[in-house]
């Protein structure tokens, strides 16, 4: 029986950041099927969702919950924009800042979203508890992770 100091500290099936990347990939491809024909792609997907629950947000806190730089999050919005599902404006708060509504087309949208979280669980074939763990467990390591990036609690 091998024992702990016995196990290669390099093993490529034993990296946290391996599991991470191969079932990230995983299951946005589990995703893409039912994104497609709503014309969404994963992260358009969770941009909408942080709007569906909070529009309008500001740029800089969208960018923030999605936890994307801005030079990332532009582009992503301008496809919103031009599919029609969000408009950027001026922050009625702040002038200065730009904030992002859904347009009627994007609210509607959300009814068919709705069928994105059943039609996930029944395609993993996981228990539904067994996911709630998995998530809970992912925010702490998601923590963790800005934690040790300098980047507080994100």
């Amino acid at each position: 029986m091998r024992g702990f100091a016995d196990i290669d500290p390099l093993s490529l099936e034993r990296q946290v950041c391996f599991a991470l990347s191969v079932a990230s990939r995983n299951v946005v491809a589990v995703y893409r099927p039912l994104l497609e024909p709503m014309g969404l792609t994963h992260p358009q997907y969770l941009a909408m969702l942080a709007l569906w629950e909070h529009a309008p947000l500001a740029v800089k806190d969208l960018s923030r919950m999605l936890q994307l730089d801005p030079g990332t999050l532009s582009p992503l919005l301008k496809r919103l924009e031009a599919s029609g599902l969000i408009r950027r404006e001026r922050d009625a708060n702040d002038e200065r800042a730009l904030a992002v509504v859904l347009t009627p087309a994007g609210k509607d949208l959300r009814s068919d979203a709705e069928k994105i979280p059943p039609a996930i669980v029944a395609r993993l074939g996981m228990e539904l508890d067994e996911l709630q763990h998995l998530h809970e467990s992912l925010m702490r390591v998601i923590a963790a992770a800005n934690s040790a990036n300098g980047h507080g609690a994100g």
